[in-house]
C-alpha cells in the first residue's frame, strides 16, 4: 500500500490568489477544494478481456485505503474496448476512454497503445511494471485551483487560474465491481474492479466572478454499485495533461462526504 508523503507546499502569488478566489465564493458543506499543490490524475487503461490486467486492477483497489487518496492522487480506470473482438465484451468498455489513450499516444505522452496501460500526471508511467509499488509526489504547486459541488444530483466545478480558459472534466467511479468472465483470456475468472470510470463528462466553463464555472448534473443511470466517488480535473486547451484534479466519495444519498483536509 502506498505510504503517505509529506511534503513542503510552495504557494506562488497566481495560486494564493486562486485559492482566495475560490474560497469567496459562495459554498455549501458538501464542496470539495483541491490543496495548494498538485494533486495527480493517476489514471489505468484496462479491459477486461485482457490477461494481464487483473494484478493492476487488484493494485488500483489498494488504493482505496491508501492516506494518500484524493489529496494527493486521485486514480481512474478507464475500461477500453479494442480487446472486445477477443471473445469477451467489457461491459464497462468505452470507444470514448480508447480515444483518450490513442490521443495520449498522438501527444507523444505515451510510448503506445496497450494495456495495462498507467498514465500519471498526464505522462506514461511505467513504474508499476518495475514492481515499483509507492507513487512518489513532487507537491509542486498547481497552476489552477478547482472547486466541487454536488448534492442532489446536480453539481458545479469552479476553476480558477491565469489561462483564459481550461477543459474541464469529471468522471463518475463505481467500487466493489465484479464480473464472472465466462470467455477470452480470462474465461473463468471472477474480476473485481475499483475506481471504473462509468461516466466520463466534459464540462463547459462559463466565466463567472473572476473564475470559470461549469454545471452538470448526475447521469439518468449507472452501473450498480456499493460505492460511489466522483473526480474532477482540468487541462489546458489542446491537451490532455491534468493541470490539476481533485476528488472525493459520494454519501447514500449522492451528496459529497467530507473530507479530511488536505
Amino acid at each position: 500500500m502506498p505510504a503517505a508523503v509529506q511534503h513542503p507546499v510552495m504557494h506562488s502569488p497566481l495560486l494564493i490568489a486562486a485559492v482566495a478566489l475560490l474560497a469567496a465564493l459562495p459554498g455549501r458543506a458538501d464542496v470539495l477544494e483541491s490543496p495548494a499543490y498538485r494533486t495527480q490524475l493517476l489514471e489505468l487503461y484496462t479491459s477486461e478481456g485482457c490477461s494481464s490486467c487483473p494484478p493492476a486492477d487488484r493494485w488500483l483497489s489498494e488504493l482505496v485505503a491508501s492516506p494518500q487518496l484524493w489529496c494527493e492522487v486521485a486514480p481512474v480506470a478507464f475500461h477500453v474496448d479494442y480487446w472486445d473482438y477477443i471473445g469477451w465484451r467489457d461491459r464497462f468498455a468505452s470507444a470514448t476512454f480508447s480515444e483518450r489513450q490513442r490521443n495520449y499516444s498522438r501527444e507523444g505522452a505515451i510510448s503506445s497503445v496497450y494495456t495495462p496501460g498507467f498514465v500519471f500526471g498526464g505522462r506514461e508511467w511505467r513504474g508499476w511494471f518495475d514492481g515499483e509499488r509507492e507513487l512518489v509526489t513532487k507537491g509542486t504547486p498547481a497552476p489552477v485551483a478547482l472547486q466541487l459541488e454536488f448534492a442532489d444530483a446536480e453539481g458545479a466545478l469552479r476553476v480558477a487560474g491565469e489561462a483564459g480558459h481550461y477543459v474541464a472534466y469529471v468522471a463518475w467511479l463505481g467500487f466493489d465491481q465484479s464480473t464472472a468472465v465466462k470467455r477470452g483470456e480470462n474465461r473463468g475468472d471472477t474480476l473485481r474492479h475499483d475506481f471504473v470510470v462509468l461516466h466520463l463528462e466534459e464540462i463547459v466553463l462559463q466565466p463567472s466572478d473572476g473564475a470559470l464555472l461549469g454545471k452538470f448534473q448526475a447521469p439518468p443511470e449507472l452501473a450498480a454499485s456499493d460505492r460511489y466517488a466522483v473526480a474532477a480535473w482540468a487541462s489546458a486547451p489542446g491537451s490532455l495533461q491534468p493541470l490539476q484534479s481533485v476528488g472525493g466519495w459520494l454519501g447514500p444519498q449522492g451528496a459529497l462526504l467530507p473530507r479530511d483536509g488536505c
